[in-house]
């Protein structure tokens, strides 16, 4: 299971990476406006499990979708806020968003996708086809 990462094919990456993260003036994903999770993908014998680190957002914040091979999970979180003291008003508002796509392998069951969210962790579990699962170690009889 791998990451898509997207370029512009009118710019190329190269040039992209060069102004996108300037080590003279780092800035952390909140000052460019991405609020993208961190990821952790798990293999064991029985598939995988990927773990996004999402706190403070809502089950009903995401979607998951699957188009041929390529799992993609979005949120979009908007959050209002307006306070009227004396005689001024204050309105702020934000809006954050992220879209992080998956390569699934041929070996995985699309069928048995399964999402938990739980304690700012998005878990996805993909299970693996039977025939892609390790056989267990078997003696063989001499005729």
């Amino acid at each position: 299971m791998t990451l898509t990462k997207k370029t512009n094919p009118f710019f190329p990456a190269i040039w992209n990476d060069l102004f996108e993260n300037n080590v003279l003036t780092p800035q952390t994903a909140v000052q460019r406006g991405i609020n993208e999770p961190a990821v952790n993908i798990k293999e064991n014998e029985n598939g995988f499990s990927l773990a996004l680190a999402s706190p403070g957002m809502k089950k009903e914040d995401f979607k998951i979708n699957l188009n041929e091979n390529i799992l993609s999970v979005s949120a979009e979180v908007e959050e209002k806020k307006e306070e009227n003291q004396d005689k001024y008003t204050r309105k702020e508002f934000s809006f954050s968003s992220f879209k992080r796509d998956f390569n699934l392998p041929e070996s995985v069951d699309t069928e048995s996708i399964t999402a938990n969210y739980f304690d700012g962790i998005l878990t996805i579990n993909i299970a693996k086809k039977e025939e892609a699962k390790p056989k267990p170690a078997r003696e063989i009889a001499i005729n």
